[in-house]
């Protein structure tokens, strides 16, 4: 992928004959980051698969840590997309409507949340927007729990039947506050009760023993693991979505 910022490699795995589509990131490409600590993208992007995992929303796809990969260790998720070749197996093609989009000033389409308005490249006033559905707003919510630096429109995709997948997640778990992303649609509204729920389970699991503690403990550091509780704890008590905290830019750049 050759506009990706650290080396991202389409890959197949083959199994008995199954060929299954995927992007394979080996540590080896990582690009060092000034407030990241190295070699570490590969095991936040699985982090990120596992926690979703737990909270039951499955909103990324599934990845795991690979030692034996061409380029070495790496994390390996699997394709969503078209297939590359007949024998390729990928979690659907994205062909549904993008959840993330720019369009005219005051042309939010119904059942889409405005987010900004912005000036566009050419010097025309746009918005930007994004979908009001309950998948879309689970992805916000893991974000918010994961710290997600990079919530790109680009990093959303609908795989099979239109379900939303988040990916990219390389930038995650910092103890610091990095939130940023376009998915700031719902700031400011009420937490659904099913979402407290989910929240309150992982806070307490994140706290340990438990196999998601467990389980992160071998991708994160113990300092990253009790952010990421405090986190999602936080959210229960405020019960609402956040806001931008003007700590810091609240949207990546490019945003797509």
């Amino acid at each position: 992928m050759a506009a990706a910022s650290n080396v991202s490699l389409f890959a197949v795995v083959e199994d008995d004959g199954t060929r299954l589509a995927c992007m394979y990131k080996p540590i080896a490409g990582e690009r060092p980051l000034w407030d990241f600590p190295s070699g570490t993208l590969a095991l936040r992007e699985v982090a990120t698969y596992v926690l979703s995992a737990a909270s039951g929303w499955d909103v990324v796809p599934p990845t795991v840590l690979r030692a034996d990969g061409p380029f070495g260790p790496g994390s390996v998720q699997a394709w969503v997309g078209e297939d590359t070749a007949p024998t390729d197996t990928a979690l659907g093609p994205d062909t549904a409507p993008h959840p993330v989009d720019v369009v005219g000033p005051g042309n939010v389409p119904p059942g889409w949340l405005h987010v900004l308005d912005a000036i566009d490249a050419d010097g025309d006033p746009v918005s930007l927007v994004h979908a009001d559905d309950q998948t879309l707003r689970h992805l916000a919510v893991l974000d918010v729990v994961a710290n997600n630096a990079d919530r790109k429109g680009g990093h959303i995709l609908r795989g099979p039947g239109g379900r939303t997948l988040g990916i990219d997640h390389g930038l995650t778990f910092n103890t610091a506050d990095k939130l940023r992303t376009v998915l700031w649609g719902w700031a400011g509204h009420p937490l659904p009760g099913d979402v407290l729920d989910t929240l309150r389970r992982l806070a307490t699991d994140l706290d340990g023993p438990s196999a998601l503690h467990d389980t992160l403990a071998r991708l994160l550091t113990p300092d990253e693991i009790r952010r990421t509780a405090a986190r999602a704890r936080h959210l229960t008590r405020t019960r609402r979505h956040p806001a931008p905290s003007g700590t810091g830019p609240p949207i990546p750049w490019p945003p797509f």
